[in-house]
């Protein structure tokens, strides 16, 4: 049988946790059908003699088991041998992981790189939804304290997000007092943020839309912990599998059809009261294991399966 080497570049895997992990969720399925896995971090990549390669580990994956995974060999990966390399690791989308995108552009098409580097590059996840902005809650996005003021006169409760943050980390709830001190400072860190008219639904649970090769796979509802707005599981929040109501799935529809033509294979996309809530997740979406122990149905089955008869991968 011919190897298939996959190649995951990731973070650090002491930091993933097994029982939620959606990158070890695909490794596992990868393996069942006979992958060849090399795991690396991005500073581990090095472009030399026209070739880009990488110090990793090959790997082995454990199912139900605390200790899930074992170090074959480390070695040094040519990454124009791979046959697919999953960009799996965590934002900030900072200037290492734009780098990260440049020098995997460099490897031949034959190699599929997913999400494509090229268009995790272009997407930002939260600006790239101004496409989209007319199924969006009142969305800015500026430095401008003035300008934030006046979004603030006019709606009351507003939620203040870094641009490239992620996880729920670092946002505000602005409500009853303007506090300026305090956003300024939050403008000198993060530069430009997005800015929205707070939804009081979010109490209820927010929906994650599961997008594989441009169609609706599955969705689960994310309900903060009490007290909270933040409906990551990252922050306490519950989930549940959902469905969508028909204006959802329409919204939905629209926008996969759009990440497909981006060559975006795998991504999240959120609502909250029937709304989109600005972040696209195209960099490292999560939830699909969440989703597998919800309900049943393994979705890394169908990326697998999208892959391959995409991709003609064998």
């Amino acid at each position: 049988m011919k190897t298939k080497i996959l190649a995951i570049q990731g973070d650090s895997l002491n930091n993933l946790n097994p029982k939620t992990d959606t990158t070890i969720l695909l490794a596992l399925e990868a393996q069942r059908r006979n992958y060849q896995i090399y795991y690396y971090r991005t500073k581990n990549l090095t472009y030399i003699k026209n070739k880009v390669t990488t110090k990793c580990d090959e790997i082995s994956f454990i199912e139900n088991s605390k200790k899930f995974y074992k170090i074959k060999r480390k070695t040094n990966l040519d990454l124009s041998k791979a046959k697919v390399i999953l960009m799996r690791q965590d934002p900030p989308f900072n200037m290492d992981y734009i780098t990260a995108t440049y020098l995997l552009e460099k490897l031949p098409k034959k190699v599929k790189v997913i999400n494509n580097p090229k268009s995790v590059r272009d997407i930002s996840e939260k600006l790239y939804s101004t496409n989209f902005i007319k199924f969006m809650p009142p969305t800015i996005f500026t430095q401008d304290i003035e300008v934030i003021f006046r979004f603030f006169k006019r709606f009351k409760k507003i939620v203040i997000k870094p641009i490239h943050g992620y996880g729920g980390n670092d946002i505000l709830l602005i409500k009853n007092h303007f506090n300026k001190k305090l956003i300024q400072n939050f403008i000198k860190k993060n530069e430009h943020i997005m800015i929205q008219k707070f939804l009081p639904e979010i109490k209820n649970g927010d929906r994650r839309v599961f997008v594989i090769g441009g169609k609706i796979k599955g969705v689960i509802s994310r309900i903060p912990k009490k007290g909270s707005i933040l409906s990551n599981m990252s922050k306490g929040a519950k989930a549940k599998v959902v469905k969508l109501n028909k204006k959802e799935t329409n919204i939905s529809n629209l926008v996969s059809k759009k990440l497909i033509k981006n060559k975006i294979v795998l991504a999240g996309v959120d609502f909250i009261g029937g709304k989109l809530n600005g972040d696209l997740n195209v960099t490292s979406p999560t939830g699909l294991k969440t989703y597998k122990d919800l309900s049943g149905i393994d979705l890394s089955k169908d990326f697998w399966n999208y892959v391959e008869n995409k991709y003609a991968v064998s």
